[in-house]
């Protein structure tokens, strides 16, 4: 299936590297941006991929537009509104790489498969592809009252759009560590850090829950881990899970959620960029390119199986 990639920035430049790389079930063939002297379109011709600098207009005016039947987005939620308006109703498959979050939440190892069919997908943000997987991993085997997660990532990884999208972040991140995840309630920050040599992106994931085993919530996480390692392969555990109990006598007080026992669980993260475009510190753009390339994928392998069934 061919595809386009609107977005020159670092996470259309890095997505545009992969596919071309690692091609399997799509044929990218023009990538969008706005500035004609970008690095994105530069790179994105040096692999042979056609560009267009006139923004959303200029890929359709595109001789083979009408081919491409999947889109990938990597602009920016305001921006990302006005292109589905266009390109839903014109027949294309879209996947959001913003925190628009138009359409469904799309966590690969979680509930893909729920939405294949979608016209448009969201890829979450970076801290929710890395922690909603571990999230859920808890709520398949215990009740999950409560998630809190701090994703800290390099300040030289968040770019323009990242910045300019930290209140969608922390408000979709925190929408699906609920509507995925399986959470009752959730909270989610993110940390820009400005060290020097820069630090790869790590997440903190905390989740209370009741009617917990220790066993079953360490061999979940560690099962779910391996997931998502098979198309982010930076993914990791920093360490064993964690595990604090508290009981009647001594209650954790949590606000809006009052006095909680059971099993605080504690799971530490760190995501190591592939290396593809961006320096391998940029682990939160990684596994946000990896996760809508995979969804890609996946979306066009049940399209092709369908036009094959029905040849």
């Amino acid at each position: 299936m061919k595809a386009a990639i609107i977005g020159s920035g670092n996470i259309g430049t890095d997505l545009m590297v992969k596919m071309v790389k690692f091609p399997r079930n799509i044929e990218l063939v023009a990538v969008v941006g706005i500035d004609p002297d970008s690095d994105g379109l530069a790179k994105a011709r040096a692999h042979g991929v056609r560009t267009t600098h006139e923004s959303i207009e200029g890929l359709r005016k595109m001789p083979d537009y009408d081919d491409i039947s999947i889109v990938f987005d990597a602009t920016s939620a305001h921006a990302h509104k006005a292109h589905d308006a266009i390109l839903r109703p014109e027949g294309k498959r879209v996947i959001d790489l913003t925190p628009a979050a138009i359409g469904p939440f799309a966590i690969p190892p979680v509930n893909l498969e729920a939405h294949l069919d979608a016209p448009n997908v969201n890829m979450v943000t970076c801290g929710g592809q890395a922690t909603v997987p571990i999230v859920a991993a808890v709520a398949r085997v215990a009740q999950v009252r409560y998630a809190e997660i701090v994703a800290s990532l390099s300040s030289r990884s968040a770019g323009p759009g990242t910045r300019a999208n930290i209140d969608e972040f922390t408000r979709t991140t925190a929408r699906a560590l609920e509507e995925v995840g399986g959470a009752e309630k959730a909270k989610a920050i993110i940390i820009l850090n400005p060290a020097d040599p820069p630090m790869i992106m790590r997440d903190t994931v905390f989740t209370l829950s009741e009617g917990a085993d220790e066993d079953k919530i360490r061999a979940s996480v560690e099962a779910m881990a391996d997931q998502v390692r098979s198309y982010v392969p930076g993914y990791r555990l920093k360490q064993d899970v964690q595990f604090e109990h508290f009981t009647d006598d001594s209650p954790l007080t949590i606000p809006g959620l009052g006095a909680f026992t059971g099993v605080k669980t504690s799971v530490y993260l760190e995501v190591e960029g592939n290396g593809d475009y961006l320096p391998p510190y940029a682990g939160n753009l990684d596994i946000m390119t990896s996760a809508a390339k995979a969804t890609g994928e996946l979306i066009a392998e049940r399209v092709l199986a369908e036009r094959e069934d029905k040849s």
